[in-house]
């Protein structure tokens, strides 16, 4: 139905190398305008409100990740057994769901209207895993991946910066900037997403090379499970902890900047961002050069472990003054991000390839995001529920050297797993070649 022949024929005779940069390019653009449906709100301030004695925008931003939160764990299930028929329309049908939620947040007064950002965050939990689907099991993954997780660095930024400009240049209000913004990137993701269609799937030096990927059903997610549990523990924990960073400075960057005297100053997010977008994709894309999947997993491990120490270490300079604002958030975003995006689309997939386990990305992801956005959902409430006195640029920065001690001790374990598991004689029982 949504099949266009010439493209289709071109992609399947072209070389690895032609056909992986078109993946990476229309997965890339997907991504960027689904965050056009996800984060604007996150540019307004909301200054003002609150309600039972919680902060408006706390709310709104806790509606819609738990929405994010419920999405994963329904994903845990749907992902894992999605089959590659009907893909783009389920995320089309996903992206209008959220869009027509951004509608209701904006004819809906406050705080009745914070409902429509639980609606609005569920469909667009499941775009990632539809997405990844089309990049998954291949020589190049870890490009392609790393193209399109930094959308989530680029994206976050360059569409609050455009939210921005709608409210400052267009004198739009703040509850109707997320449905206006999302019109703007209506069109351009329908045209993504036909062109992601067009992706062949795996060929056999791809399989060979990293496994077949296979939906999975209740028993081989559990098996999976049980087979990895102590090493998967640790890696998801990390990650959690990264998620919780992560979403601190994504959905509080404006309170941040304004904390920091930037509030006025509509280019900051995407000033910030490309720098580390540009950086992420050239640590992340170096791996397509490592053709030994254990070797790429330990490497995954170190530069998750280099990411905990960038984070950590530029915040106790900015503590001491040996930084200005503009350099610790560069900074602390490449840090947190050398950590996140390892684990969007390097970290399982390798994890796949080294014991030759047939089954997919897409249902470890799930797991561990469901988990990830629970952790920054109940960080939020923590920090509005303790009456902390700290501005949200204070509370990050207390977060980041905690959670960056804490994650260099768990990676550094599940390496030493990882590494024991490998050489035992017993995880070859079961494996699938």
């Amino acid at each position: 139905m949504l099949t266009i022949p010439w493209i289709q024929k071109r992609l399947e005779r072209a070389p690895n190398v032609v056909l992986s940069l078109y993946a990476a390019l229309v997965a890339f653009g997907t991504y960027s305008c689904m965050y056009a449906f996800r984060k604007p709100f996150t540019a307004g301030i909301f200054e003002g409100l609150s309600f039972w004695g919680v902060d408006y925008k706390i709310w709104l931003v806790i509606s819609q990740t738990i929405g994010y939160a419920c999405s994963k764990f329904y994903g845990i299930r749907f992902i894992a057994e999605m089959k590659g028929s009907n893909r783009a329309q389920y995320i089309m049908m996903l992206i209008l769901i959220s869009w027509a939620a951004l509608l209701g947040f904006a004819l809906v007064p406050a705080p009745f209207n914070i409902a429509f950002l639980f609606i609005n965050g569920f469909p667009l939990g499941m775009i990632w895993g539809l997405v990844f689907s089309y990049l998954e099991g291949r020589r190049s993954t870890e490009f392609m991946g790393a193209v399109l997780s930094i959308s989530f660095i680029f994206s976050s930024g360059f569409v609050k910066s455009a939210g921005k400009m709608t409210i400052i240049s267009w004198h739009v209000s703040e509850s109707w900037m997320p449905f206006v913004t999302g019109l703007l990137f209506l069109v351009p993701i329908f045209i993504f997403i036909l062109l992601l269609e067009q992706i062949p799937p795996p060929g056999a030096e791809d399989v060979q090379m990293r496994t077949k990927r296979v939906p999975m059903n209740k028993q081989e997610r559990r098996r999976f499970l049980q087979t990895f549990l102590p090493g998967l523990v640790l890696l998801i924990g990390s990650y959690v902890l990264l998620t919780v960073l992560r979403d601190m400075r994504d959905n509080f960057a404006a309170d941040i900047w304004k904390d920091l005297g930037y509030g006025a100053d509509t280019g900051i997010f995407t000033r910030t961002e490309i720098p580390v977008s540009v950086a992420i994709i050239a640590i992340m894309g170096m791996l397509v050069f490592v053709k030994n999947n254990y070797q790429a997993f330990m490497l995954n491990h170190v530069i998750v472990i280099s990411g905990f120490l960038i984070a950590l270490v530029s915040t106790l300079a900015f503590r001491q003054h040996r930084l200005d604002p503009v350099w610790w958030m560069t900074l602390t975003g490449l840090g947190l991000y050398m950590g996140y995006i390892p684990f969007n689309c390097i970290f399982f997939e390798r994890l796949i390839a080294v014991f030759k386990y047939a089954s997919n990305v897409g249902f470890i992801m799930y797991v561990a995001d469901s988990f990830g956005y629970l952790g920054s959902v109940g960080v939020m409430l923590f920090k509005n529920a303790s009456h902390l006195p700290l501005s949200w640029s204070q509370f990050f920065g207390d977060a980041v050297v905690g959670v960056c001690v804490t994650g260099i001790v768990m990676m550094v374990v599940s390496s030493w797993y990882f590494k024991k598991k490998y050489n035992g004689d017993s995880l070859k029982l079961g494996m699938v070649n």
